[in-house]
């Protein structure tokens, strides 16, 4: 059996790689998955590995994906080796496209959803932080910030706004019930 996958999705600046980055760290059994983009290796940001658009069709037609899609002008892949040889019992955590949630529910059994939210001030203010987009590209993905925030018994939403420790332990507690302190 694969490893189990959590998706954590949200807009642009909600915090998905920080939060998921935080949570691997404090959880063993949790790790990152290693995505597939057309940027330039050097852009920044998140650890993924940057490829041409030729060379991500190339991977699709040879089916190295196992999820893959488009956003903002770049295409993002999941290589399927990032999941599949992982040891029974580990967590799979991987920064997915919310319009690519279904695919992924079909896909894997035991998949669940981080919704991570944050208002509009606090996305605004990490965009511009990162560097990554002009002032039009930021609007824009503010523009989409509130669009198609997943449903589902699968999902788990958690709002970003406030310290990156209440962020993780909402999000344990939500997963681990049972390790909750009563």
């Amino acid at each position: 059996m694969a490893a189990r996958l959590i998706a954590v999705v949200g807009p642009s600046g909600v915090g998905k790689d920080t939060v998921m980055h935080a949570l691997a760290a404090s959880d063993p059994s949790m790790s990152l998955v290693r995505r597939v983009i057309t940027r330039p290796s050097d852009a920044g940001g998140e650890d993924f590995d940057g490829v041409t658009c030729d060379e991500f069709d190339l991977r699709v037609a040879r089916g190295d994906f196992c999820l893959w899609w488009d956003a903002h002008g770049l295409s993002y892949g999941i290589p399927k080796s990032q999941i599949e040889h992982r040891p029974e019992g580990t967590v799979a955590l991987v920064n997915l496209s919310r319009s690519i949630l279904d695919e992924a529910r079909a896909s894997f059994d035991g998949f669940r959803v981080i919704s991570l939210t944050a208002n509009p001030e606090t996305l605004a203010r990490r965009l511009g932080g990162r560097g990554r987009e002009t002032q039009d590209e930021i609007l824009r993905r503010l523009a989409r910030a509130g669009h198609a925030r997943p449903q589902g018994e699968d999902v788990i939403e958690i709002c970003n706004d406030g310290a990156l420790d209440e962020t993780i332990q909402a999000i344990t507690v939500a997963l681990y019930p049972e390790r909750a302190v009563r």
